[in-house]
């Protein structure tokens, strides 16, 4: 009975996020029906000393990188960083390689700490431009966003500052740079079998007389075909930016790659026994544990840099509509930071509860390794959340102590397990009713039917890289 309440909870949840109703207001009400009928008399003392403990503590440690990673990726799209980056990458690859300039366009925005939400609106435009002059079924470009966007650069490749990398930081003591063979060869598997299957798609298309706007017409195609004029329009109309500024556009981008290394590296040399705060006469505050924040800080460091050096770049266009983008961003990273902080709450409730034990229990005794064990359960709750954040949270906040504990008995270094877990979570999250992928679908006018089957591939060659990851740990140790 106790196992059937959990599963009624996470699989309510699901529902709910599936209709596109708010986790926020959701989440709690669903892991404190699960005590409810589990205990009712135990509902009120879970809401307030685990729920909102949990949800505060998410908040506290990550609502500083949500911020800034909305702010920079709004800056970058009006500054014209984004434009200059799409249009020396066409200029390098041409023009009708059009999936692979999204590609890249997106996972270099992805990779230098851009917004996942906000890569979607920034790329959509260059994207519908390069699709119809290569005449690429227009269906294709939700697939093509998403392997740039969210996959490899998300969570795979080391150092990149988006959320699903930072959140593993404060539980195994590691930094975003964490395993970086591992994650450069879960990268590479990605990269090429999800641009193998997309030009694969491409052909088959090509060979059916399938083009931009289809194989068939009507009033579909000609709000297609308006919709892609006036985006071309949009493009055509900027002026070309000299050699020198396109190549300067990526300066923010790089700075902040760098700048967060070095800032890892410094960050400790600052504060090499952590901070006391008794030292200076604020006992009650306690002792900052560098170990547990050291990679949150350096994130928040670098991304202040590239906030700066994109205004010192486009300050002329960030200035017209700077308070109108700048509102935008920043009620777009507190939506985002509740949703994930509203599922990790969840998540402690639902650990709490007698049958989490007998999941967790039931997981360990079939997956033994805990880097499976880790993969596994990462992968079903982000799945069954619908967000690779929230499912994170959810395993880490349920599990994070027993596989620290796991990973010193079986002697694997916690960069392992932090690059495996953090992989494991974009694995399974980008289910239909994932907030992204449906994001992802209103941005380019397509629905689940037209473009959904490219994602769910993408889903799956994902999760399969976190496994040969673990196969090619388990074979060669490196990391």
């Amino acid at each position: 009975m106790d196992l059937l309440i959990i599963i009624l909870a996470l699989g309510l949840l699901m529902l709910i996020a599936y209709r596109g109703f708010s986790v926020i207001l959701f989440a709690p009400l669903c892991a404190l029906l699960a005590v409810m009928l589990t205990e009712p008399s135990y509902v009120l003392p879970f809401f307030s000393n685990i729920f909102m403990e949990k949800m505060v503590g998410f908040i506290k440690n990550y609502f500083p990188v949500f911020l800034l990673g909305a702010v920079f990726g709004k800056l970058v799209e009006t500054s014209g960083v984004a434009e200059s980056i799409a249009k020396t990458i066409v200029r390098f690859v041409g023009a009708k390689r059009a999936i692979l300039a999204i590609v890249l366009l997106c996972a270099i925005l992805t990779y230098s700490g851009v917004s996942l939400f906000v890569v979607a609106f920034a790329a959509y435009p260059f994207a519908a431009n390069l699709f119809r002059e290569a005449n690429i079924p227009k269906r294709l470009i939700p697939g093509t966003i998403a392997l740039g966007a969210v996959t490899f650069t998300m969570d795979a490749l080391p150092g990149t500052p988006q959320i699903q990398n930072v959140i593993p930081t404060s539980f195994f003591k590691t930094d975003i740079y964490a395993a970086p063979i591992l994650g450069i060869i879960g990268a590479i598997f990605v990269f090429t079998i999800g641009m193998l299957y997309l030009e694969r798609q491409r052909k088959k298309a090509h060979a059916k007389g399938e083009g931009y706007f289809g194989v068939e017409s009507g009033n579909a195609e000609l709000a297609a075909s308006a919709e892609t004029e006036a985006a071309q329009a949009s493009l055509s109309t900027s002026p070309q930016p000299s050699a020198l500024r396109q190549w300067l556009a990526f300066a923010p981008l790089i700075l902040v790659g760098v700048s967060n290394k070095l800032f890892v590296m410094s960050v400790v040399k600052w504060y090499p026994n952590g901070f006391d705060f008794s030292k200076i006469g604020l006992e009650s505050f306690g002792v900052v544990d560098l170990n547990t924040v050291a990679g949150i800080w350096s994130v928040e460091l670098a991304l202040l840099i590239g906030i700066i050096a994109t205004m010192i770049y486009g300050w002329k266009r960030i200035m017209v509509n700077f308070q109108t983008g700048l509102n935008a961003s920043i009620g777009g990273a507190l939506l985002a930071t509740m949703n994930t902080a509203s599922e990790y709450g969840f998540g402690g409730v639902i650990a709490a509860l007698p049958g989490f034990s007998v999941v967790r229990d039931g997981i360990s005794h079939t997956f033994t390794n805990p880097l499976v064990n880790g993969a596994v359960t990462t992968n079903v709750l982000a799945g069954l959340t619908g967000s690779a954040s929230g499912g994170l949270g959810i395993a880490l906040s349920a599990m994070g102590d027993k596989y620290v504990e796991a990973a010193q008995k079986f002697n694997i270094d916690p960069e392992v397990m932090h690059r495996v877990i953090a992989m494991a979570s974009g694995g399974m999250d980008t289910l239909p009713h994932n907030g992204a992928v449906i994001t992802l679908l209103a941005v380019t006018g397509l629905t689940h039917k037209q473009s959904y089957k490219d994602i769910f591939a993408l889903t799956i060659i994902k999760t399969l890289a976190c496994f040969f990851v673990i196969l090619f740990y388990s074979l060669t140790g490196l990391y």
